[in-house]
């Protein structure tokens, strides 16, 4: 397998992350794919917002989103994909949500998957279960597919204590509800591997998402919501994984950062 760095990103709104410093994140960056998510946008104004980028040599691939301001999710790749998959089904209720799109190369496939916030007892959380519920079948496809398949994105869900600073005032909260860590343990149960925590096994973190509320990011009180699950095969490969934390509060252009993993 020829060597990859694939980094996963909440953008937070791609226009605004444009103008903050994404281009130039994109413009120095070792990523071969970078995976997106909440775009916010539609396919125009994602295109536009990343021309400096196209420009340069990256490729796009977007799913827009149905209800403006809302979710979005694409994949910029050095190479343009073999073929580009939006949603998890043609008849899915979230087939026009911008909630996944996966991208086919030659030599591995990836997913960009935004995993909304819910709310405890809401049917807002009864909808992402049900996602949850199709990107789980979906997972499991895949697995009998190809060996080389990873799923990266903002999955909105803290998998055990270890994954957020203030676990125990967030037991009942959506993101570290019993029924969502089941979900991760069951993914890890199929055969998917948590590829930065593998590579992280020791401490808290490494976080990749800070409130802009507070002093959230000045004191690290972060979630780590952004993961890589990879199939055993391509997680046998990677080799290192870093948060791509900035420096300051000032350097932000996301209240997430990117979670980059390189696979050899």
């Amino acid at each position: 397998m020829v060597p990859y760095i694939i980094s996963t990103v909440n953008v937070n709104g791609v226009r605004a992350a444009a103008g903050k410093g994404l281009l130039a994140w994109l413009a120095t960056t070792e990523a071969d794919i970078v995976c997106l998510q909440e775009t916010r946008a539609d396919d125009a104004q994602t295109a536009a917002a990343l021309a400096p980028a196209l420009a340069g040599g990256w490729h796009l691939a977007h799913a827009e989103p149905a209800a403006k301001g809302r979710a979005g999710v694409g994949i910029l790749s050095r190479r343009p994909a073999n073929t580009v998959r939006i949603g998890i089904s043609p008849d899915s209720e979230f087939r026009d949500t911008g909630r996944y799109i996966e991208a086919e190369f030659d030599e591995v496939t990836v997913a960009s998957v935004y995993v909304h916030t819910g709310e405890a007892d809401t049917p807002r959380q009864e909808e992402k279960y049900r996602f949850l519920d199709e990107l789980a079948v979906h997972m499991g496809q895949m697995s009998s597919r190809t060996g080389s398949y990873v799923v990266a994105g903002d999955w909105n869900i803290a998998h055990t204590e270890r994954d957020l600073k203030n676990w125990k005032g967030n037991l009942k909260k959506s993101g570290f509800l019993p029924t969502e860590r089941a979900w991760v343990d069951a993914r890890l149960a199929a055969g998917y591997v948590d590829v930065v925590r593998v590579l992280h096994p020791e401490g808290a973190g490494p976080y990749s998402w800070w409130s802009y509320r507070g002093r959230a990011f000045d004191t690290d009180a972060g979630w780590r919501i952004d993961y890589q699950l990879a199939l055993p095969e391509l997680a046998s490969r990677a080799k290192q994984a870093v948060v791509e934390r900035a420096a300051t509060y000032a350097q932000r252009w996301s209240d997430h950062a990117p979670v980059t993993v390189q696979y050899r």
